[in-house]
């Protein structure tokens, strides 16, 4: 299963399995247009499909469906399609769709399906027995040209973007990676605790920041013998995605790679949506590229042994999500946490994958953060406590409520040089002419961006968060 960021969204299933309202739901979360093939063929016709039945019998329908299917599934937009029922019966369509979509089955059992349609006229509904029988026939032809089977918006929206979450998915990667060779770029000390998750010539990187420099980086792109068809697999934290992210965008002017995050900061947050870095003494992720990975896998089981600092420093980006949603994502389970920051994270990204518009919203906090991070030498202040501290900045500038932050994560100011943090605010990859722009909130769940306050205020939420 690869991301559908270039590739259109297509549901298929049975006569009420909901790829109508859901397709609605999925197109309004990814930020695309909606084609309901039944109803762009009823609008065309200026019949309905009962009528186009009745008039022009099944064999020609199936053909104008065709038509009609296969034009919205070349079309260079992507979008989200809702394809009818019997359409994976006509193999031109099952071939437009391997080649043009990512693949939704949404799978409906035949009672469901028979208590949803009945009565409602489609002409394929009208007998339970041959209904059943439908049901029964096309189910292998759902799952042959499926990628993915999924129940809810938001299984879609993580399918949409490369994403599987699922516990002991690690031991799966092999079978779910795409069939290239490999090598593996892994942190050491995850390498220690959990060896290597597959059979793959391994390049270790240190812990935290440290793997985010050009040297760490140089050092990979010397080891790398991974042709252009190749794919590169990031096993570790956050800093262990970026780096591995950015060494397979560089290489070779770019080859694939896998991200497999084995912390909270990364299932939640750093390996998701493309966005790859190192960072330079001057600022945090300066250098860098958008480059989305062909899969991420997240298995929460390898939060098991993150160390109580590193849980942390990802419930910092957790917060950071729920407050964004409006959603008090930290309140929940692990698994459920992950889910849910993860589907919320991939459909903004999804939605803006370059960073042109809504995608700051992500930043929220990180202003602040970033500048701390690098007032403290990427070694002071570790990357949850920056966020945190950032987060207050931004709830205190919005004039909000900070319960959220204090009560969850407990931040306590830093000990960095102002000078230098002001410098590395005003440095800051969203800055204009030297003036910080700041994602703050109008209330939970309704961030805004590109906020620029007069310097004295700013400096005065900067220097809240630096101990005396």
């Amino acid at each position: 299963m690869a991301h559908a960021l270039d590739r259109h969204v297509a549901l298929v299933g049975f006569m009420g399995a909901g790829k109508s309202t859901l397709g609605w739901e999925v197109a309004g979360r990814l930020g695309r247009r909606l084609v309901d093939l039944d109803h762009e063929l009823a609008r065309t016709a200026r019949r309905t499909i009962p009528e186009l039945f009745e008039e022009r019998g099944e064999a020609e329908f199936r053909v104008l469906e065709a038509e009609a299917t296969i034009a919205a599934l070349k079309n260079e937009r992507p979008a989200v399609l809702a394809l009818g029922g019997g359409a994976v019966e006509t193999a031109k369509i099952r071939r437009a769709l391997s080649e043009h979509a990512l693949t939704v089955y949404l799978e409906v059992d035949p009672d469901t399906a028979w208590g949803r349609t009945a009565g409602t006229g489609r002409p394929l509904a009208q007998d339970e027995g041959s209904f059943r029988d439908l049901h029964e026939r096309r189910k292998p032809m759902y799952r042959e040209v499926a990628d993915v089977t999924a129940a809810t918006a938001e299984e879609i929206v993580l399918a949409a973007a490369g994403i599987v979450v699922e516990e002991g998915a690690v031991g799966r990667l092999p079978e779910l990676l795409p069939p290239s060779e490999k090598e593996l770029v892994a942190d050491s000390t995850v390498l220690g605790l959990h060896g290597p998750p597959l059979q793959a010539p391994a390049h270790a990187l240190r812990p935290g920041e440290e793997a985010k420099s050009i040297g760490a980086v140089e050092r990979l792109w010397r080891e790398l013998q991974l042709d252009r068809e190749g794919t590169v697999v990031a096993f570790g934290g956050g800093c262990t995605t970026d780096a591995a992210g950015f060494a397979a965008a560089t290489y070779l002017r770019g080859v694939r790679w896998a991200a497999v995050p084995t912390t909270l900061v990364g299932q939640v947050d750093a390996a998701i949506g493309g966005k790859t870095a190192v960072n330079l003494p001057e600022g945090k992720n300066l250098v860098g590229a958008f480059h989305w990975p062909e899969l991420t896998v997240i298995d929460p089981e390898l939060l098991q042994t993150l160390p109580e600092a590193e849980r942390r420093a990802g419930m910092a980006e957790v917060v950071k999500t729920g407050l964004l949603a409006g959603d008090p994502f930290w309140e929940l389970p692990d698994a459920q946490l992950v889910r849910r920051c993860a589907a919320y994270k991939a459909s903004v990204c999804l939605r803006d994958p370059y960073e042109h518009g809504e995608r700051a919203v992500l930043n929220l906090g990180h202003t602040f953060a970033h500048a701390l991070e690098a007032a403290g030498g990427y070694a002071g202040v570790t990357h949850g406590q920056a966020v945190a501290l950032g987060l207050l900045a931004a709830l205190r500038l919005s004039g909000l409520e900070t319960a959220a932050v204090e009560e969850t994560l407990a931040p306590e100011p830093v000990r960095v040089d102002r000078n230098a943090a002001w410098a590395a605010l005003a440095r800051d990859k969203k800055a204009r002419e030297g003036k910080p722009r700041l994602v703050l909130l109008e209330e939970p769940g309704k961030p805004v961006t590109g906020i620029e306050l007069p310097e004295e205020q700013v400096r005065a939420a900067l220097n809240e968060l630096i101990a005396e």
